[in-house]
């Protein structure tokens, strides 16, 4: 077997075509698309070039074939609560059901992070948000995987944990049908803040983004800062993004709560875009994208998908999430737009979300782990990642 570093134009997109090649005979994948996956190695792109770097590799057999892949990355933004030694990470793992190679691939990255200083690896995790491309699918296989979501064959599980690598926290997705009657509890909720006048809520205004990117600023900052993980955003940052999104944003998706007009909680949702990327094999050219708003504009797409949910945390307490979402689902419900609607993971270490989604009705329907190889036990013991104290 050959290790190769990717280092040009040949080799990346080697790199991308290995994830085709592992997959090919599930009729639930849906490829990447090529230049997202670029992008994550470009530092032109990628802000996180800023505080860490990134190296890849192939691996092919004797015969030339590719049968592998992964990238090994620092990042200073990386904090996990409850860790007091230097992480590396993982990500863009592929292999062939082949201990043997992935073991290969698992010691070169192990061996470029210990090279930099590290103690341990978590992955396969992201060089980026975790919103896309984090945690090994474990559970729920025989659904298509929603846009960001990580998509592997079942036997990655064993080849993860044979190395060596223990499940440092698990990540759920639960699911349900965007019609379904809400429990008693949260209209109750909801009827408490609809009477008073002080509170509101509405969805964006595709015209006016600048405004709804503070709020979304402002809510996030306020709502994250509690985890530990230095998660900060501006608004200049959520203008970009929302810019980014507008082509495909439907504004009755993504709403937001305020109290004397001082935002205090948002419920960030989008079309699952995976349903239109799946038809594009990789590619985002001007056909594609003159594909995507017909698509777009005759209802193709009947799944949502959550992208953010937070409230501020004296708001917390109140009531305001079961408003909110009910100001949605009244929204939405019962319109014939979705039909369904998946909801962005959520940790084991953050019950107060899994509860939110328990209380929607939603039913569990993916689960993925993020691992961790501790590389001297014996100086850093493993731990699981510990769970949320809220204040």
């Amino acid at each position: 077997m050959k290790l190769i570093e990717v280092i040009n134009t040949a080799t990346a997109k080697d790199f991308i075509e290995v994830n085709v090649l592992m997959n090919k005979f599930n009729p639930n994948y849906i490829r990447p698309l090529n230049n997202e996956v670029n992008d994550v190695f470009n530092p032109q792109k990628n802000k996180l070039f800023k505080h860490g770097e990134i190296v890849r590799w192939i691996l092919k057999d004797e015969n030339e074939k590719l049968i592998g892949r992964i990238a090994a990355f620092t990042n200073k933004k990386y904090i996990n609560k409850g860790t007091d030694f230097l992480t590396g990470a993982i990500g863009f793992f592929d292999c062939i059901n082949n201990q043997q190679a992935a073991n290969i691939l698992f010691d070169i990255a192990k061996q470029w992070l210990l090279n930099k200083g590290m103690e341990a690896m978590d992955g396969p995790i992201n060089f980026g948000d975790r919103d896309k491309n984090w945690g090994l699918l474990v559970e729920g296989f025989e659904k298509e995987p929603m846009y960001g979501m990580s998509f592997n064959p079942s036997y990655y599980q064993s080849l993860f944990e044979n190395y060596g690598f223990k499940n440092f926290y698990n990540q759920y997705y639960y699911s349900m049908n965007i019609d379904d009657p809400f429990p008693a509890k949260i209209q109750e909720r909801h009827a408490r803040f609809a009477t008073k006048k002080d509170y509101s809520a509405r969805h964006i205004d595709l015209k006016n983004l600048e405004k709804y990117a503070a709020d979304f600023a402002t809510v996030y900052n306020a709502a994250w800062a509690q985890h530990g993980e230095a998660k900060e955003t501006t608004k200049e940052q959520i203008l970009k993004m929302f810019n980014i999104m507008k082509p495909v944003m439907d504004e009755r998706l993504v709403w937001f709560a305020y109290y004397k007009d001082e935002p205090i909680a948002m419920f960030v949702n989008i079309p699952d875009v995976n349903q239109y990327f799946k038809h594009f094999n990789g590619k985002m050219g001007l056909l594609q994208k003159i594909y995507l708003m017909w698509m777009k504009y005759t209802g193709q797409n009947k799944q949502a998908t959550g992208l953010a949910f937070g409230v501020v945390p004296k708001f917390q307490a109140l009531g305001i999430d079961s408003y909110i979402i009910h100001e949605v689902a009244m929204a939405v419900q019962n319109k014939g737009w979705y039909y369904t609607y998946e909801m962005g993971w959520a940790g084991e270490w953050n019950p107060k979300m899994i509860n939110i989604y328990k209380q929607l009705g939603g039913i569990k329907s993916r689960t993925m782990v993020t691992y961790r190889y501790i590389f001297d036990e014996n100086k850093n013991p493993f731990e699981r990642h510990p769970i949320m104290q809220y204040k």
